[in-house]
């Protein structure tokens, strides 16, 4: 049996279709039917049910495809163990954030970390999305959600809590006449979110966006109100914390990595700063 032809299965297994397979390997069609076909004989099994517009995998290739995917990760697993084997005395870590805790929390504690830990490069990313460790989009990250993965190493490091925020001229105005500044629409599963949507009770939002800073932003303006990280709205002079009958949400906040990261001193370092900043700024409940 071909690795490559076992990765082009899966590919097809992931995307639904051989197109969409051959664009994520960079490779053509005829490439993913001809690999595919030389793991069904190297197998003696079925895999796939071969339709004009679409391929379908059989049970027997539902089964491979689990399989497969085990494989897979296993992969993905020694080429980080490799990489944690293979750092320099100067490292360079990456770490992904949601924009908010990057860019309020993190990005002001890194030059005191630098001072300290000159030979260790830290490389930041505020992206609203998970990072895939699996791929190497990042070494450690700081997630607002438990991974479902028993793979990877897991620390709850903080708990956010948010409050309702607005600008003073908003203090006078009676609550059945406020407005609302939200996430956009793809955003609205989020527990702030739900929490900001059952606080309407009739009333309209007048203004999203998908980024929490340009919330910010336009309730600092006085557009309206605002569902915002206590950290980021107590710190804020221009808005002020307004109070309502329903608790506001809390959500728990996880430092996630891959173990082998723990035997190498330079992302044990990270990950400890890391906790630190979190834990001060949003101590655990």
């Amino acid at each position: 049996m071909d690795w490559q032809d076992l990765n082009c299965f899966l590919a097809l297994a992931r995307k639904g279709s051989m197109s969409a397979a051959a664009k994520e390997l960079n490779v053509d069609h005829a490439t993913i039917s001809r690999r595919i076909t030389a793991l069904e004989a190297s197998l003696g099994l079925r895999l796939t049910e071969r339709l004009p517009r679409q391929t379908s995998l059989t049970e027997q290739g539902k089964v491979i495809a689990s399989v497969a995917n085990e494989m897979n990760r296993i992969a993905d697993r020694i080429h980080i163990q490799a990489k944690a084997l293979s750092l320099s005395p100067a490292v360079s870590i990456r770490i992904s954030a949601s924009p908010a805790v990057a860019a309020q929390l993190i990005a002001p504690a890194i030059a005191g970390f630098t001072q300290n830990h000159p030979d260790i490069a830290l490389s930041l990313a505020g992206a609203s999305h998970h990072a895939q460790l699996s791929k190497g989009e990042a070494d450690i990250a700081v997630r607002l959600t438990r991974p479902d993965d028993p793979g990877l190493l897991i620390r709850r490091i903080g708990t956010m809590h948010f409050g309702l925020y607005a600008s003073h001229s908003w203090q006078e105005i009676p609550p059945e006449n406020w407005v609302f500044i939200a996430y956009e629409r793809s955003l609205e599963h989020i527990t702030q979110q739900n929490w900001l949507e059952s606080l309407l009770e009739g009333r309209r939002i007048i203004f999203r966006a998908s980024d929490l800073m340009a919330q910010q932003q336009a309730a600092r303006s006085g557009l309206g109100l605002v569902t915002l990280p206590c950290f980021m709205g107590d710190a804020d002079s221009s808005l002020l914390k307004l109070t309502v009958e329903s608790r506001p949400p809390a959500r728990d906040i996880w430092l996630v990595a891959y173990p082998e990261l723990r035997r190498d001193p330079s992302a044990a370092v990270v990950m400890e700063f890391l906790a630190d900043v979190i834990s001060k700024a949003c101590p655990p409940d």
